[in-house]
């Protein structure tokens, strides 16, 4: 054995010669990864894993801001889904809100037949200041009708986002082998 309990290439093993070279490694495995792994897989099937990413992504690019997390919380506890990777998908689906809004807002002004809103900073800025009870007013309409067409479009990109995801799970959360 070489200095610090590191393997030497003659008897080195293919796993372990990481943790075997840097505790710190294996501090962070035993005390973060392991414990967040075991929150993710908690009495849940690769399945379940799945459809809680898909629905945290899902609702987490619904156009109404604010709103994401109390529906996944509600979504999770409805539907018996992972707590922590929804609101984890949640969070990460966060610019995709962003990048989706003006999509959904448009989509929504064609829907209903509203006329086009002028989206621009200086617009937005001066609805501001005209008060936020205006703002709320003239840009409720809007968000409320995006909200419909995310309400048409999410749906199947979640169910095939669970789908897709399920067999990749499934092989992830497959137990490791034991060391000993």
């Amino acid at each position: 054995m070489a200095s610090r309990g590191c393997p030497t290439p003659q008897d080195a093993r293919p796993k372990g010669i990481l943790r075997d070279c840097f505790p710190a490694m294996s501090w962070a495995r035993k005390r973060v990864w392991e414990p967040m792994l075991g929150l993710l897989r908690q009495g849940l099937t690769p399945e379940g894993l799945a459809w809680s990413l898909a629905a945290g992504i899902a609702l987490g690019s619904i156009p109404l801001y604010g709103t994401a997390t109390l529906l996944c919380v509600g979504a999770a506890m409805a539907f018996r889904l992972n707590q922590p990777a929804i609101l984890l998908a949640n969070y990460l689906a966060y610019p995709l809100q962003l990048l989706l809004i003006l999509p959904f807002i448009r989509l929504g002004e064609r829907l209903f037949g509203e006329p086009h809103l002028p989206l621009s900073l200086i617009y937005l800025q001066g609805v501001l200041q005209a008060g936020v009870w205006r703002a709320i007013q003239l840009l409720w309409t809007s968000l409320w009708h995006a909200s419909v067409v995310w309400l048409l479009v999410v749906p199947v990109p979640m169910m095939l986002l669970a789908w897709g995801l399920t067999p990749i799970l499934r092989r992830a959360l497959r137990s490791p082998p034991s060391d000993s």
